[in-house]
């Protein structure tokens, strides 16, 4: 690895992607990966035998180095701010910048699908606002520094639809709204350092648990399986913009991550454009300008 003031003829790409081990975090990890980027991927996970859903973040970082790439696995908890701050100290000693930061950890309630009103459903659901809002400004609060010493800074929250309509309840949906709005703020605080912040909306994205799903229940996901987005496809938009040229234009924004990657001319899996729920679920809200900003 590289070390701060340690010149190479090529820069690494640097990258951080939490809550790794498995689903979306792992498919976007293994995208970026396959670039040849150094990705560090955290999570809680190191035991399979101890987790319902499989994947380690070990596991995450072997198919890193099968893509290409180098994976580095650090067992983190992101509700433990001491932690995140030794994840982040650990990137600036080996090499002094990141480029690319992706706030992927997230509390799953068991409940989250659940049918009924808020106040019959579990409470667990409210975790969502540590493991999810919290850590995320956490991370970023860390990571910040190291991005303002890239060449082209990039901050991705993944988020979603719920964020501009009612989806999963309110815990789920003001988790999202505020992710969202945190990002545009970011943004607008990164803009004068050449640091992109955005919020990607996300549809029904094939993790594991999805897959699984559509496969034992064909009758009732049959119809969806067509528009299930890859986790690998969300990595690969993130590459795409990180390398745009017009980066900046798109900072401080919400974008579907469909249509954003239709923009860059990123494609699925297969080849074909994944399909914007825009018309289905609305897209995202405006937000007026900068009242004051120090």
């Amino acid at each position: 690895m590289q070390t701060a003031g340690h010149e190479h003829q090529e820069r690494e790409r640097v990258v951080v992607v939490t809550g790794a081990s498995r689903g979306v975090g792992k498919g976007i990890a293994l995208a970026l990966g396959a670039t040849g980027a150094t990705v560090y991927v955290t999570g809680r996970t190191a035991s399979m035998s101890r987790e319902p859903a499989p994947g380690t973040i070990q596991h995450t970082a072997k198919l890193i180095k099968e893509a290409g790439g180098i994976g580095i696995p650090v067992v983190c908890d992101h509700s433990d701010d001491k932690q995140v701050r030794a994840l982040f100290s650990q990137i600036e000693e080996y090499h002094g910048y990141l480029d690319i930061l992706v706030n992927n950890a997230a509390h799953v309630s068991s409940d989250i699908g659940a049918d009924g009103p808020f106040w019959k459903r579990s409470l667990d659901l409210i975790k969502m606002m540590g493991v999810g809002v919290r850590s995320t400004y956490i991370s970023s609060y860390y990571g910040a520094p190291l991005l303002l010493k890239s060449q082209a800074g990039l901050l991705v929250n993944p988020s979603g639809y719920a964020g501009g309509c009612y989806l999963h309840g309110p815990a789920y949906g003001a988790c999202k709204a505020a992710i969202d709005k945190m990002s545009v703020d970011m943004g607008i605080d990164f803009q004068p350092h050449n640091v992109c912040a955005v919020s990607l909306w996300m549809g029904l994205v094939g993790t594991e648990q999805v897959q699984k799903l559509i496969d034992s229940q064909p009758e009732v996901w049959g119809e969806r399986a067509a528009e299930v987005e890859s986790p690998r496809f969300i990595g690969r938009v993130i590459d795409a913009l990180q390398k745009a040229p017009d980066r900046m234009e798109r900072n401080a924004k919400v974008w579907i991550a469909t249509e954003l990657g239709r923009e860059l001319g990123v494609k699925e899996d297969d080849g074909s454009d994944p399909v914007s729920k825009r018309d289905k679920f609305g897209g995202p809200r405006g937000y007026n300008p900068p009242v004051w900003h120090g």
